[in-house]
């Protein structure tokens, strides 16, 4: 008996399965685009996904094709499928160029490197292909209501290129490298002069130069953190030892 109800279970099992996607298959783009919006809406990414793919073979030229291909998208990113939800993205800014989705695509394109992002002490192209995507979004669509979450999250992002620049800056000082060092720490105050880091570099490099007795550039580079930051934390001590450093070599020229 518990054999027979086994069977008979499997067996309406395959006929609910065979009807179901016999049903799927008979529905309209409208109609299935509604069924896969609602495996979408009911977190069911992975079958939602099938969905979308499947209307985007079955309907390619239908009005319903860049929903697909943006909600499609959209289900790879939620999964956490970053790279993927990146490429179907692209591929409706790219293709349908017209659509109302490009907007929030294009968002969601820099999005998806936004997640990518490592740690600062890593490889940082995704971070620099967030911080393009994002300003992207920013110039295309100066309007729209996300622009100044945009706007946040390149400053955070920038202040993560900064920092590891600096880092860097600061791991070849302590090595005796000073002339990568000097390097790195201009490259923070050149590239990232809008980041917390700009200023500190600056600073460490004046204190690089003055340990390795390079007054005249010293000198420069005080003048130049006067200039730039008057409100750095650091202001009194480089100014103080600007003048410090200007009569002393003032002195020493005109006992020449």
């Amino acid at each position: 008996m518990k054999k027979y109800l086994i069977i008979s279970s499997l067996i309406l099992l395959m006929i609910w399965g065979c009807s179901s996607t016999r049903d799927v298959n008979e529905m309209g783009a409208d109609e299935r685009l509604k069924y896969a919006m609602s495996l979408y809406n009911d977190e069911d990414y992975l079958e939602a996904a099938t969905e979308f793919e499947a209307l985007l073979l079955q309907y390619p030229g239908s009005s319903i094709v860049d929903d697909a291909q943006y909600y499609l998208a959209m289900c790879k990113f939620q999964r956490d499928e970053f790279i993927l939800a990146a490429y179907e993205l692209s591929r409706l800014i790219k293709n349908m160029p017209a659509s109302e989705f490009v907007p929030d695509a294009q968002y969601m394109l820099a999005e998806s490197y936004y997640e990518l992002s490592p740690n600062y002490t890593l490889d940082q192209k995704y971070t620099v292909k967030a911080i393009e995507e994002f300003q992207a979004f920013v110039d295309f669509f100066p309007l729209n209501e996300k622009v100044s979450e945009a706007e946040q999250k390149i400053v955070e992002l920038n202040d993560k290129l900064a920092r590891k620049e600096f880092t860097i800056a600061y791991i070849y000082q302590k090595m005796d490298y000073y002339t990568a060092s000097l390097k790195y720490y201009e490259n923070v105050v050149e590239i990232y002069h809008d980041t917390p880091y700009a200023p500190r570099a600056l600073y460490s490099k004046i204190q690089l130069l003055m340990e390795r007795e390079r007054e005249d550039e010293a000198l420069s580079e005080m003048k130049r953190f006067v200039r730039m930051y008057p409100d750095d934390k650091n202001f009194e001590e480089v100014n103080d030892l600007k003048n410090s450093l200007e009569a002393k070599l003032k002195g020493g020229y005109s006992s020449n």
